[in-house]
């Protein structure tokens, strides 16, 4: 989810779900140890629980990102040993790191005495890249990794193919292996795993939730159709009576707006998260082509979502 997940994307998606955990887009170790960490790092208060997401392979940078990370409050650090992406790739991080379970084990093992127990320390990862045998490399990497201390696994039912696929391809070509990643998770009860994968509602998180699996993943789809997914999550999975409308997310959005537009931000790195906000809705066109046309003009501001909120009503009555 990188370029995705940022903090207006959060801090729109807590406003639609109260308790589903949240992440970051993935930060390198390296930049939060040499960058503008409170760029990086920083987020409002009201995005948690917050869980960051680190890259890296070298354990003492790792372990000093997680550092670094400990003053903002994140309620988990996860090492992302999952992301195909070719900047990944190129910095000897992420998918291909399943190849060295010892490496990662002494990463999370760094970053697990970095943390003192101020953060839980995760992984996220795949069932195994390139002509690797999933059904041997994900339960040896698992024990390895979980030997070093890490207790919960979040597992991307899909091999990547590193050599061959884009990012894109990798999150659909490969073929979903469901059921390793269940007999993996039954084979050790004394571990915690969400899965990953395909997960496009709260339907199929309730049925892995019954299976057994500790949590379910939602990024693409809960990205694209944030309201179809996010609504009624506090509801159906948290027994929560609380449920939000578009309509007030937007409206509690504008404060927020206003106060990172006086911090220099612009509207369209804001609102480019809400375009689809009333996907499937009547006057869902209108209010993306208003957003799309007026946010990165300059001047723009928190009136220019209130016209496109004011134009949602003559599509519904129309309807």
């Amino acid at each position: 989810m990188m370029d995705w997940t940022d903090r207006h994307c959060r801090y729109l998606h807590r406003l639609l779900c109260r308790r589903a955990l949240l992440y970051t887009e993935m930060v390198t170790a390296a930049a939060v140890v040499h960058g503008p960490r409170e760029r990086l790092l920083g987020y409002s208060e009201a995005e948690q629980p917050l869980a960051l997401q680190l890259g890296g392979s070298e354990p003492e940078l790792l372990a000093a990102a997680v550092r670094a990370a400990l003053d903002f409050g994140y309620a988990e650090i996860n090492l992302n040993v999952g992301c195909p992406s070719d900047r990944v790739r190129s910095g000897a991080f992420g998918a291909c790191l399943m190849r060295e379970p010892d490496l990662v084990a002494r990463c999370v093992g760094a970053m697990i005495e970095a943390a003192a127990g101020r953060a839980e320390i995760t992984v996220k990862c795949r069932i195994g890249v390139d002509d690797q045998d999933p059904e041997r490399a994900l339960p040896e990497f698992v024990d390895r990794v979980a030997g070093a201390g890490v207790r919960h696994f979040a597992v991307h039912a899909r091999k990547a193919w590193l050599d061959g696929l884009s990012p894109k391809e990798n999150r659909e070509i490969p073929p979903l292996d469901y059921d390793l990643a269940r007999r993996v998770m039954k084979a050790r009860p004394e571990l915690s795993f969400a899965i990953n994968g395909g997960i496009g509602s709260l339907d199929a998180v309730e049925a892995f939730l019954v299976e057994g699996f500790d949590g379910a993943m939602i990024g693409r789809a809960a990205y694209q159709n944030p309201a179809g997914v996010l609504i009624d999550a506090d509801r159906r999975l948290f027994g929560e009576s609380r449920r939000v409308t578009p309509e007030a997310a937007v409206r509690a959005m504008l404060p927020y707006i206003e106060a990172r537009l006086a911090q220099g931000d612009r509207l369209n790195q804001i609102t480019r998260h809400m375009l689809t906000l009333f996907q499937g809705r009547p006057g869902a066109r209108r209010w993306r082509r208003i957003l799309s046309e007026g946010a990165h003009l300059d001047g723009a501001g928190p009136e220019l979502v209130e016209a496109a909120l004011s134009a949602l009503e003559p599509a519904r009555r129309a309807a």
